[in-house]
């Protein structure tokens, strides 16, 4: 089957640069509006250390970027966690809190889950419960809640797992149960992708690849629809080795990119997605060092309240 890399690379052109500003949101003309408010973006971004400790890394772009670090009491340990999804905090009684979320350690998928106090010591013992195995070869790992405001009562928690032959898989999540729910071949030149949307019908991921394309995958919820690819810019994206994303204003996305070669990263504006049209401004490098062998993101325990709307 043909790559869909390979088609998007020889049917797309270059886009010009536009400018966006933080704390503004970008109507369908393109051109910045002022909100009433200052909208705080940040990526609250998560790493597994060496050692398996977790890494909590407030990254904040209003005025200019600035870095605020924590490193929790080692849950796991060293270099047991391959892959990680998203992971959330919530707060418990006494000032303690639980971190949860789903791992992939060696060649099995895991809930992990433990305690920590107010200075990030662990409570007890942590809980890594065996979703299941074959997870060997794959080579990235999300999960998406999306749930309608109020009061809607949709409710939808889906997986999605990058295979090192280019194959995307996709499982459905009901009280810890995962179910098959489609793949699809053609993604083998992706390094990274990150999700920037998540609606009612479909959800969406910003992804780039070794050959330098940054494009968005649109994934509908209907399991007969197949993704839709659509090409963002066609160069200088291949340096990244992950990609982590936040909402920023009503329809835009605070990207950073992680260079695990130079361990840095650097930090993007994008508007909201319109193909090769997309506003994308630079916010510059990160004051920090980027070494851990495993990223994620956390989130907010709510989901109504981690929303993404970057398409």
């Amino acid at each position: 089957m043909t790559d869909v890399i390979s088609v998007l690379r020889r049917g797309a052109g270059l886009a010009c640069a536009a400018m966006f500003a933080l704390g503004t949101v970008l109507p369908a003309s393109g051109k910045p509006v002022a909100t009433n408010a200052v909208v705080p973006c940040s990526i609250w971004l998560g790493s597994v250390t060496p050692a398996g400790g977790h890494r909590s890394l407030g990254i904040h772009a209003i005025a200019r970027i600035s870095v605020v670090n924590d490193v929790i009491t080692a849950p796991y340990k060293p270099g047991q966690i391959r892959l990680s999804a998203r992971q959330s905090r919530l707060p418990n009684a006494g000032g303690s809190m639980t971190s949860s979320g789903y791992v992939v350690a060696a060649d099995s998928l895991y809930w992990s889950s433990y305690v920590s106090d107010a200075n990030g010591k662990l409570i007890g013992t942590p809980e890594l419960r065996r979703v299941g195995g074959g997870w060997s070869p794959f080579r990235s790992l999300e999960v998406s809640v999306y749930q309608a405001p109020y009061p809607s009562t949709l409710h939808r928690e889906t997986a999605y797992a990058l295979r090192d032959d280019g194959r995307l898989y996709r499982w459905t999540i009901s009280n810890g149960a995962w179910r098959a729910a489609g793949s699809y071949a053609g993604f083998a030149a992706v390094k990274s992708m990150t999700l920037i949307a998540k609606t009612p019908t479909y959800e969406t991921f910003l992804a780039n690849t070794r050959g330098g394309a940054l494009y968005t995958i649109r994934m509908p919820v209907s399991a007969s629809s197949k993704p839709v690819v659509t090409p963002v810019r066609t160069r200088t994206w291949q340096v990244f080795e992950t990609l982590s994303a936040a909402a920023c204003g009503k329809n835009g996305t605070l990207l950073l990119g992680i260079d695990k070669d130079t361990k840095s990263a650097y930090l993007y504006a994008v508007g909201h997605a319109n193909g090769l049209s997309t506003v994308i401004q630079s916010r510059g490098k990160v004051p920090a060092t980027f070494d851990d062998p495993v990223y994620f993101r956390w989130v907010q325990t709510h989901p109504e309240y981690d929303v993404a709307n970057g398409d």
